[in-house]
């Protein structure tokens, strides 16, 4: 008999639901009011905006969850010294639960904006009411409920499209699968659903939605809202990956008015890895989303106001009476305004120059390694592409899941451009096996199809990992051409920030590597033994030279004439 497995709420219901001292009641009372409740009246309704952070001084409250049926589930009663909320009353957003009063109740009701108050000013107390509101998160999402109901067949590329979505953005949802379950069947049939319409999502305020896109999806459950088109923010920062997220960290926490925007979700390509052991300060490793979800989370602590996904097309500078201000476009003719703006584009995906690519990603081509695409390639083979940290990382993760791991690599070891200890943890890896130098008809394609023929399987799924930094500006055509396809405009995916950025002179690139060569660290690296100011003078002169033409610079320039490309062609080759 399998062993049960313990919930969170099991192995810390102490933390999830701590009951505050009557002196800690006192400390906090100054951000907010009190008000009164009396019995079975509704404090909070699940799709809606909620009063804020909620502590019980008199009688008790009733928190209840809904599945698909709409029964309900009676999470927690919170008496005196309790306090009710999760991480959707940090940013103002609808409710996950229920709440009601069971008797007559007082209690002591703390706004959004004032919860961030409190956090920042009590420190020791912030601490513990934040890790509960991110526990309870945490316990909604291990739940499946809370959320959206999506029904639709799990292997459905929309499903696992919004699926994917919902999870990448930290929000509870619930999959049915209408052909093992009664229930979603029994939806189907009251709403009148075309099986060419599913899937279908229903959203805890009651709507539903036929085959919805993500933002649709997004606007529908209350993560994101519009954006106030005369409110000027101090920072703009679009991209909500690493370097967007710690932009608005250290933003927020200088006080300044900060918007984060992205048009996919937060976290960016490192929020999409599986595990992540190389990074400072996590010595037993941790998975991508719950590291991108604590600098959400401390971003959100600190005033920083998301807009996720809302995706950003123009970017205007005007000229006001209280000095330069920026103007940015979203796709939904949306506009921001602010003093400042951080571009933090991150990644874009590479894509196979193969035909009929597009009619196979999100149903058996995808750009990274989640437990969505894990349950898909459950007991059997995947290919996966790429030989960087990202493909490493996946195939060490599907490892665990797939029957057989082909790991494709167009170099000829994983050493050049994979991370020491990943290399090592794949070669003890008796399910993978890489292949290397397959850009053209590689021979893993004829195993894998003789191995599953004769084990009468279908197609493998396939995984495209790996990426690269969204500088179109500062790379060649050429190298843009070797990865994708012959034209290098025609077969481009879209990056975390979907901000669009101009293509610069192909020179740009070999003289970035030049000019690192003569940088004045590593002259002064060389020179340091002999000790010669002359030579490191001339090194420098020379770097100083080179960086004229650098991608940096040749931004503020026109373009080298032809005759100038020559001589930097030629200088390169020295």
């Amino acid at each position: 008999m399998a062993a049960r497995t313990n919930s969170i709420l099991d192995t810390r219901g102490p933390q999830i639901f701590p009951v505050l001292e009557a002196s800690e009641i006192e400390r906090v009372r100054r951000f907010g009011e009190v008000r009164h409740y009396s019995a079975g009246q509704a404090i909070s309704r699940a799709g809606e905006i909620g009063p804020g952070l909620i502590i019980v001084l008199r009688g008790k409250i009733e928190v209840i969850r809904r599945d698909d049926s709409h029964a309900g589930d009676l999470v927690v009663t919170h008496g005196p010294g309790a306090f009710m909320g999760e991480l959707a009353q940090l940013a103002g957003r609808p409710s996950l639960v229920d709440a009601h009063a069971q008797d007559a109740v007082e209690a002591l009701i703390i706004s959004s904006d004032r919860l961030r108050a409190l956090l920042v000013a009590e420190a020791e107390l912030g601490e513990r009411i934040m890790r509960a509101l991110i526990l309870r998160r945490v316990s909604l999402l291990e739940a499946g409920v809370g959320g959206p109901v999506i029904i639709g067949r799990p292997d459905n590329g929309n499903v696992l499209r919004l699926e994917g979505f919902l999870r990448r953005n930290g929000h509870p949802r619930q999959t049915l699968n209408p052909e093992t379950d009664a229930e979603a069947r029994a939806l189907i049939e009251r709403f009148q659903v075309d099986p060419g319409e599913l899937p279908i999502v229903l959203c805890p305020g009651g709507q539903m939605l036929r085959n919805p896109s993500e933002i649709e999806l997004a606007r529908c459950i209350g993560l994101v809202r519009p954006i106030d088109p005369d409110r000027l923010y101090d920072v703009a920062i679009v991209g909500a990956g690493p370097a967007g997220l710690a932009a608005g960290v250290y933003a927020g926490s200088e006080g300044l008015s900060t918007l984060v925007l992205d048009c996919r979700a937060f976290g960016g390509q490192a929020g999409a890895s599986a595990r992540i052991e190389n990074y400072l300060g996590f010595p037993t490793g941790i998975s991508g989303i719950a590291l991108m979800a604590r600098a959400y989370n401390q971003a959100q602590k600190f005033g920083v106001e998301m807009a996720i996904p809302d995706e950003v097309v123009r970017l205007e500078a005007l000229e006001g009476a209280d000095g330069r201000r920026f103007r940015l476009t979203l796709s939904n003719d949306e506009h921001a305004m602010a003093r400042s703006v951080v571009i933090a584009c991150g990644a874009r995906y590479r894509r196979l120059n193969v035909a009929n690519l597009d009619a196979f990603e999100g149903s058996s081509v995808h750009y990274w390694a989640s437990p969505l695409e894990a349950k898909l390639c459950a007991a059997q083979e995947v290919a996966l592409v790429g030989a960087g940290n990202s493909a490493g990382q996946a195939a060490v993760y599907l490892a665990s899941q797939a029957a057989k791991v082909w790991l494709i690599v167009r170099g000829r070891s994983l050493e050049a451009s994979m991370s020491r200890y990943l290399v090592d943890r794949i070669a003890g890896l008796p399910n993978v096996e890489v292949v290397t130098r397959a850009e053209k008809s590689p021979p893993w394609k004829a195993a894998v199809g003789r191995s599953r023929q004769s084990a009468g399987a279908g197609p493998a799924p396939a995984m495209r990992c790996g990426g690269r930094s969204d500088t179109s500006s500062f790379s060649s055509a050429r190298s843009r051409t070797r990865i994708g396809s012959p034209d290098p405009a025609s077969r481009s995916t879209p990056n975390a920030s979907c901000l669009p950025v101009p293509a610069q002179p192909a020179i740009a690139s070999r003289w970035r590597r030049v000019s690192a060569a003569f940088s004045p660290s590593a002259t002064y690296a060389r020179t340091r033994s002999s000790a010669s100011r002359r030579r490191l003078a001339r090194a420098r002169r020379w770097w100083r030279h080179c960086m004229r033409f650098s991608p940096q610079s040749s931004r503020s320039r026109s373009p080298l004439q032809p005759k100038q490309q020559e001589r930097t062609h030629e200088q390169g080759q020295l």
